[in-house]
């Protein structure tokens, strides 16, 4: 049963789940969909066609894409739906195993497989639109990808097998398509990749993410962001570039994972405690205005309590500014799934509640020391009269938020303004707009 007039193009909602890589490909595949004619809708109820840009990476996120996929079936089922497509990561972890279980499906599809899933829902690649995009951020904010798939050999992570080998996008290209972000709006750049401290040696024979960002920077967005190094041949220039240009957030988000060196060799991190230190140290050094985001895990196969004893320690004395900590998860594709998972579930999310409990006395500590500063901020959202902001300092959807009270004071969504900090949580500033 279709919905679908003849003559009419299919209406689509599209779905992305999972983190800000997954968002650019659909922004891509939607800039490319309109190109041929096609329309898209925020209501699946009103769609002709479903598709779902799955995510693989952690086990919540796969229920997730595996729920919203059987919610889809059950509409197709209904007769509300015609076609219902599924694309990205998760394909390419159990592409056989969805085929066998979900026929009712159309169409399953990979993550290097655009122009396949746009013929399915009857629109044409072209490759002279690839710098096109739809945004699905709020219009002052956009993620910019530098780079696609992944050459480290992380024993936990399954990015690899899903996203391919690293290949950076040329210098030239990312600058045409930050320009037409620009003209649609954009003030704040966030460049993203699965590890974007090797931007360039595979196209140039050395780093050039030190390049791009300056480059980047003359253009003249407001913010410019840093998202995803990795510890190991971090180009160290950035951090002087960023503490010169104004405009290049003061901010590092660097995926640690743990700082025992055993577990780090294990993990095939490729970097060691000390040298780990010693980095940490020279950042900043550099700049001392600097906030550092990490990401931690918990419960690796093996890590013993005096292990996970010496990450806590780690965590109380470098105190980063901002920090996640996930349990660590058997996963079948990655190559840890060799080892014993020795730390059970219960245990492995009792560490993790331990270690942000530790992260939250610290992140209350150092946002105490912002009340009564003044800090320029991005408002994101306004509702009612309370506005919701973020400084320099937190990164589009996973860091603090700024809470402003705005009574009469007219602000606008996507516009930076001085704010005057008088109250402070965990995870939350308090302020109101300084009129001076």
């Amino acid at each position: 049963m279709t919905k679908t007039e003849p003559g009419r193009k299919p209406a689509i909602f599209l779905l992305s789940l999972g983190c800000s890589k997954n968002t650019v490909d659909s922004e891509r595949l939607m800039a490319q969909a309109r190109a041929s004619g096609l329309t898209f809708t925020d209501n699946a109820d009103e769609a002709d066609i479903i598709l779902i840009n799955t995510c693989g990476f952690i086990e919540d996120a796969k229920q997730e894409s595996i729920d919203e996929t059987l919610a889809a079936i059950g509409k197709k089922e209904e007769g509300r739906v015609s076609e219902v497509y599924v694309m990205g990561c998760l394909v390419e972890l159990y592409r056989k195993e969805l085929t066998e279980e979900m026929p009712e499906i159309d169409g399953f599809f990979g993550t290097r497989q655009m122009p396949e899933v746009l013929a399915a829902i009857g629109a044409k690649y072209r490759e002279e639109l690839f710098d096109q995009r739809e945004l699905l951020t709020p219009p002052h904010y956009a993620f910019l990808k530098i780079a696609e798939g992944c050459n480290r050999r992380c024993s936990f992570c399954s990015i690899p097998k899903i996203r391919g080998p690293y290949v950076s996008q040329p210098v030239e290209q990312l600058l045409r398509e930050a320009a037409l972000l620009q003209q649609q709006g954009v003030r704040e750049l966030n460049l993203i990749a699965q590890d974007i401290s090797v931007y360039g040696y595979d196209l140039y024979g050395k780093p050039a993410l030190n390049d791009l960002t300056l480059r980047l920077s003359d253009m003249g967005f407001d913010w410019i962001r840093l998202l995803y190094a990795y510890p190991l041949n971090f180009p160290l220039e950035v951090i002087n570039t960023m503490r010169e240009r104004q405009n290049i957030c003061n901010y590092l988000d660097m995926p640690l994972q743990h700082i025992n060196s055993r577990i780090l060799r294990s993990m095939q991190r490729g970097i060691g405690r000390s040298e780990t230190i010693h980095l940490i140290d020279e950042i900043r050094s550099r700049n001392h205005d600097i906030r550092l985001r990490t990401t931690m895990i918990a419960g690796y196969p093996g890590e013993t309590r005096e292990e996970f004893e010496e990450l806590l320690d780690f965590v109380r004395q470098t105190r980063f500014d901002r920090l996640g900590c996930f349990p660590y998860r058997h996963e079948e594709h990655a190559p840890s799934y060799a080892l014993e998972d020795t730390v059970s579930d219960e245990e492995k999310e009792e560490r993790v509640a331990e270690l942000m409990e530790l992260q939250e006395g610290i992140s209350a500590s150092l946002n105490r020391k912002q009340e009564g500063q003044t800090l320029k901020v991005l408002i994101e959202r306004i509702e009612e009269t309370t506005a919701y902001a973020r400084t320099e300092y937190d990164a589009p959807e996973v860091d603090n938020d700024v809470i402003i009270e705005l009574s009469d004071t007219v602000a606008k969504e996507g516009e930076f303004r001085q704010v005057v900090i008088d109250d402070s949580t965990a995870y939350e500033l308090f302020g109101k707009i300084s009129e001076q």
